[in-house]
């Protein structure tokens, strides 16, 4: 992710020198070179390119969410570096806590940002439609790291109605990734005699202990939990080959057909389960209200006895390296993924992944340079970009390339200095906006391997042993939601409504009989608002997934 300044690493200089060949045969833009014959149209032009690092490229960049707020560009290691070295500064725009507000307003007033960083799906969509968006499919060719790394189907799932692409996805993927599941306080669980954490119920048993020998300590943090998170986690303990992504689309498969997540005995029978843990206080009292910096305090001080989220990882390594600075004997490690009694372990996936990743990149009309902006994202997510972001610049964490030409061969630092890589990686994880999981995933693992266990980076052991192996592949079941005007866009708004204001309530309900009377009104509500129509839709946009995946 971040580090000092350096002179152009190879990849770069090789793309340099690769520009000074073709400038040596053009006379630029696409001139005719010294020994071309003045009126030969079939003598191939050389095309122009932007090259990385030779010219400055400045832009400006919107994080479309309520949570996010860009860090300072240049104000780590690594973005530092690419600042200084590679020409490129990013400007941000801020959402201001109303992505959605904010997104209108930029929209009706014609004053959009270079690049909006969203979620795939129907604000992409408003866009094109709009006429808004930079098609990049003749930039593949000329800049090819996506092309390379992601493949024709990828970017033919990530194609428009027109058949263009508008999209560069982040943290896209062939090989399973994720990080979702179960974070344990190590010295709380060790004081507490290792006692067995592998079902719903030994997880109820081990909370209360934690509530009676530790008042101070909150047993289970479900991370935000309005937005999900541990508790679309817990969901995935009461079914086999179940998927939180179902939560995502508010519905769940039965045969060819979505059905209504209402009615999802899993769903129902995980939300008693969880309203129970409320009641008896055994999850954060202000689940639903508390913010991320307040979910890292508790880790980073070690007032969590277990923690669930999408992304466990991203705090609890840092927590982690803080708590066993002081205390080799605590700190956290991950468990496999709690199952109802009876169940298969293995058939149990806390979180999911996708082929096409987490979220994208667009580059509006308003881009001077869509270009130049394409290269840039192009760069970032290739080797060199990866490095940078991940393991900040050459000479700190890593020093050189292996014989493949792309690997860093890491430094001794990478192993003695964990509590600064650690801090390193959380303070840039807000610019990884074009991931690429296999690049980072395949550079880690060859050096990983060649390490003892204790050794190894926090995070990256338990993506091996756990995470890695526990996510399930829900890449048919994304781009389901309808255009927000539409008909089944309006439905989608009111049945999302009724969704996330009933978990709420189920959460507070005073025992299991409520919970089920929440969800059966909610139900009834829901239809009432066109539920019916809206799962169609959506079964219908599953169908021709599962079809363009076949290759149909």
């Amino acid at each position: 992710m971040r580090l000092k300044k350096r002179t152009l690493t190879s990849t770069m200089a090789a793309l340099v020198a690769g520009a000074v060949l073709l400038a040596g045969c053009s006379s630029g833009s696409g001139g005719k070179t010294a020994t071309e014959e003045p009126k030969t149209p079939e003598t191939p032009q050389t095309e122009s390119k932007f090259v990385v690092g030779e010219q400055p490229l400045e832009f400006s960049f919107y994080g479309h969410y309520d949570w996010y707020t860009m860090p300072q560009w240049g104000g780590d290691e690594a973005s530092k570096w690419i600042k200084d070295e590679m020409k490129v500064n990013v400007t941000p725009v801020h959402s201001g806590g109303n992505a959605a507000q904010k997104f209108n307003t930029m929209i009706a007033s014609n004053s959009l940002p270079d690049v909006i960083w969203m979620e795939r799906g129907s604000d992409v969509e408003k866009l094109r439609q709009a006429g808004m968006l930079v098609p990049f499919d003749e930039y593949l060719d000329k800049y090819p790291n996506l092309k390379e790394w992601l493949g024709e189907a990828g970017i033919n799932m990530l194609r428009a109605e027109d058949g263009k692409l508008y999209q560069f996805p982040n943290w896209y993927t062939n090989q399973p990734n994720g990080n979702a599941g179960y974070v344990v306080n190590k010295k709380i669980y060790e004081e507490l005699g290792s006692p067995k954490l592998e079902t719903t119920d030994d997880l109820y048993n081990y909370l209360v202990m934690v509530k009676e020998k530790y008042p101070n300590v909150v047993p289970f943090d479900p991370h935000l939990a309005k937005d999900g998170q541990g508790l679309d986690v817990l969901y995935t303990a009461f079914g086999e080959n179940t998927l939180s992504r179902w939560l995502s689309i508010r519905g769940v498969p039965q045969g060819d057909k979505l059905t209504s997540i209402f009615t999802d005995p899993t769903f129902r029978e995980s939300m008693q389960y969880t309203a129970k843990l409320f009641r008896e206080k055994l999850i954060s009292q202000d689940a639903m209200t508390q913010t991320a910096d307040q979910v890292k305090e508790k880790l980073n001080t070690g007032r969590v006895a277990v923690y669930a989220a999408s992304s466990p990882t991203d705090y609890a390594m840092n927590g982690h390296e803080l708590l066993t600075k002081n205390d080799p004997d605590a700190g956290y490690f991950m468990i496999w993924p709690i199952h109802k009694e009876g169940l298969d372990k293995n058939k149990i996936f806390p979180g999911t992944y996708t082929q096409l990743g987490w979220n994208v990149s667009v580059i509006t009309k308003a881009a001077k340079d869509p270009e130049a902006i394409f290269a840039f994202l192009d760069w970032y997510t290739g080797p060199e970009g990866q490095r940078i972001q991940m393991w900040g610049p050459e000479g700190g964490y890593w020093d050189g390339l292996e014989e493949d030409g792309v690997t860093p061969k890491f430094t001794e630092k990478y192993t003695t200095d964990a509590e600064g890589l650690a801090k390193l990686q959380s303070t840039t994880t807000n610019l990884q906006w074009n991931g690429n999981t296999v690049y980072i995933d395949q550079a880690k693992a060859k050096y990983e391997s060649t390490l003892p266990e204790e050794e190894r980076n926090w995070s990256t052991r338990w993506q091996y042993e756990i995470t890695w192996k526990t996510q399930a592949n829900a890449t048919e079941f994304i781009n389901l939601d309808p255009m927000p005007d539409s008909e089944e866009g309006i439905i989608r708004q009111r049945v999302e409504d009724i969704y996330l204001e009933t978990r709420a309530k189920a959460l507070y309900a005073k025992d299991d009989a409520e919970v089920i009377a929440i969800l059966d009104k909610a139900e009834a509500d829901a239809q009432s608002a066109g539920y019916a129509k809206l799962l169609e839709f959506k079964t219908q946009k599953w169908q021709e997934n599962l079809k363009k995946m076949a290759g149909n």
